[in-house]
């Protein structure tokens, strides 16, 4: 069931998203080569809490005996989401995807982008850059009275256009009280399906490209989502709510 929230709810889900995005200003400003994920990891912890927030992802998942450990989702290169902070150096010419979620008194705002190591090949830049249009051409069709998968296919088609691909297996998701919450929001559908646009409505867009194929696989470690063809991935995502009619950022 997706839950409509009131001015005032939206402007809590604000407060959190706005930590969102100081943290991915913050560590994005640090990735570079020769700096550790763990070390963009403490910093991102240290000001989330300093802001009176909670990391949302530290002790997030469905089995006990392994819990996501880490503030931040560090993922590299050919690491779609989920990658976990470690001790290992960036590198020269690696993509580094972050992802961010940050919880405050009782409600989540959510966030990620993919940031260049030093200087990235001409392809690699292009799947950022596409990756991150593809985004706000997503929020551009978050409007009262479009279907969920206006969004998706909005993104969906930018992407394929221009000979990428979108993840099938990972979506988007409504936000609020929870860290994920209904609707799903795909990546990729088929226009004027989906559940209807309301005012009200709170949504992490968040797409997830591959320069290869889209199919993915599961790490050992049972959180980092691989390519499963080994090409370099991309992650932006903002939350959105509709507001007047149409998506208003949250995670600027």
């Amino acid at each position: 069931m997706v839950r409509l929230k009131t001015a005032e709810e939206i402007e809590r889900i604000r407060e959190s998203s706005k930590i969102v995005a100081d943290v991915l200003k913050l560590v994005g400003a640090q990735a570079r080569p020769g700096t550790t994920t763990l070390h963009l990891d403490r910093m991102a912890e240290e000001y989330i809490r300093s802001m009176g927030g909670i990391p949302a992802f530290k002790g997030y998942g469905q089995v006990k005996h392994n819990l996501f450990p880490a503030t931040l989702c560090t993922s590299i290169d050919n690491e779609v989401v989920h990658g976990i902070p470690g001790k290992r150096e960036l590198r020269e010419g690696e993509i580094l995807s972050i992802d961010v979620g940050v919880k405050k008194e009782g409600w989540y705002g959510d966030g990620a982008a993919s940031f260049p190591i030093g200087e990235l090949s001409g392809s690699k830049l292009e799947l950022l850059k596409t990756t991150k249009e593809a985004l706000y051409k997503g929020i551009e069709k978050a409007v009262v009275g479009n279907k969920v998968h206006d969004i998706s296919w909005a993104i969906q088609e930018y992407i394929e256009a221009r000979g990428f691909s979108v993840v099938r297996d990972l979506v988007g998701h409504g936000v609020g009280e929870a860290l994920h919450e209904e609707p799903a929001v795909p990546n990729y559908g088929k226009p004027g399906t989906g559940t209807k646009l309301k005012e009200g409505m709170t949504l992490a867009i968040e797409p997830m490209v591959n320069a290869g194929g889209w199919e993915v696989r599961v790490g050992e470690d049972g959180w980092t989502i691989l390519t499963q063809d080994g090409s370099p991935s991309a992650h932006y995502e903002h939350t959105i709510a509709i507001l007047n009619g149409k998506a208003e950022i949250l995670t600027q």
